[in-house]
């Protein structure tokens, strides 16, 4: 019961990563040719947001450790490359913020302008290839008796490219990819809610939500076929590892209620995509669309994960495949730590709050003129 609990809120924490990624998708146009006034519009939009992203994407990694530390060690530990290029995306992401409009700026802001649309690209695109191993697997090996070699106590061994064979897999891409233009629509449906007093800037957010939109729908399509068609593994009740061809189809039907609850999402994300191309007074897309996201990003999780299926399959060696049962930390690890999750309501409840303070009115060009901690 603990480990299900503690794969529904990494399901969650995944979820919500996913939604506030409009944060990058918005820093990718910045080179779309905007004026110099509609893009300080953009990036002060945009930067009163930034850090929920990056705090959940630390918190996302922190629970995965606390929960599920050897997916911890395999993962972060062996696909380096992969994880390193992440973080440096978002490491230029947060100097960028904090420097772009400093007095004495010797790069001047374009620079850190590209450092902001580097992060909208690679880091959308990775975190996408990062969460599709976890559905086509990743070339690594797991012997535990390793911990009692007092010369190399290494539990997890990947192969030499440590995870950059990852970046290459076109599985991988085709998801990376998905989340990348999905990015960029919620992004637009954010700044169509978010920025007023623009009226070419909103008519031209409207046009990239529906058509980056539609190259996310068919991205996602041929992602959601290609996982139907995938096989997995699934534990035994001895714990053994075999083999299931059409797996997460099978999860699917298995779970109907999950299925069910993947259809809500499409619909409600397709909902606030169209209607905010389509209907020029209307401003709420990005909640439709984005509890949409959240909905179809936590199946997604729940199918990886629940049924026994294994949520990293290995490349290389079936049984080092990693299931929640294998993976998980100590009962009383996963029962102290349950506690601890009774805050998580109080720290959604904060994120809304002041969410709701800084949006409660659209930003306008005099309202970041006058503000000192412009970005």
């Amino acid at each position: 019961m603990l480990q299900a609990y503690w794969w529904l809120l990494i399901a969650v924490l995944g979820a919500a990563l996913v939604f506030l990624l409009f944060v990058q998708g918005g820093q990718s146009m910045l080179a779309c040719g905007y004026s110099p006034e509609q893009r300080k519009l953009m990036v002060n939009s945009l930067g009163r947001k930034w850090e929920f992203t990056y705090t959940t994407l630390v918190v996302f990694g922190g629970a995965f450790f606390a929960s599920f530390p050897l997916f911890y060690s395999t993962s972060f530990g062996g696909a380096y490359w992969l994880w390193m290029l992440i973080l440096l995306s978002f490491v230029l992401q947060a100097v960028s913020y904090e420097f772009r409009n400093k007095r004495g700026n010797i790069y001047g802001t374009g620079t850190y302008d590209a450092f902001l649309m580097f992060n909208g690209l690679v880091g959308c695109v990775l975190l996408g290839v990062a969460v599709g191993m976890m559905f086509f697997g990743g070339s690594f090996t797991i012997v535990k008796t390793n911990i009692l070699d007092g010369g190399a106590p290494i539990i997890s061994q990947w192969v030499p490219t440590h995870g950059l064979e990852a970046i290459i897999c076109w599985k991988n891409l085709l998801l990376g990819f998905a989340v990348f233009f999905l990015a960029r629509t919620m992004a637009a449906l954010y700044f169509i809610n978010n920025i007023g007093g623009q009226p070419e800037l909103t008519a031209s957010m409207r046009m990239k939500a529906l058509y980056n939109g539609l190259i996310f729908a068919v991205l996602f399509v041929a992602f959601l076929v290609v996982l139907m068609l995938q096989p997995g593994l699934r534990a035994t009740a001895g714990g053994a590892l075999e083999p299931v061809e059409n797996i997460y189809l099978h999860n699917l039907l298995d779970m109907w209620y999950f299925l069910a609850m993947l259809l809500v999402g499409v619909v409600m994300a397709l909902y606030g995509i169209f209607r905010s191309a389509f209907d020029k007074a209307w401003r709420c897309g990005i909640w439709w669309s984005g509890i949409g996201v959240v909905l179809v990003v936590m199946v997604l999780f729940f199918i990886a994960g629940y049924n026994g299926t294994a949520y990293l399959p290995s490349l290389t060696d079936a049984q080092s495949s990693l299931t929640i049962a294998n993976s998980s930390s100590s009962e009383f690890t996963l029962t102290v730590m349950s506690w601890v999750s009774v805050l998580v309501p109080f720290v959604l409840a904060y994120i809304v709050y002041f969410w709701y303070k800084m949006n409660a009115k659209p930003l306008t060009a005099q309202e970041v003129d006058s503000d000192s901690h412009s970005y």
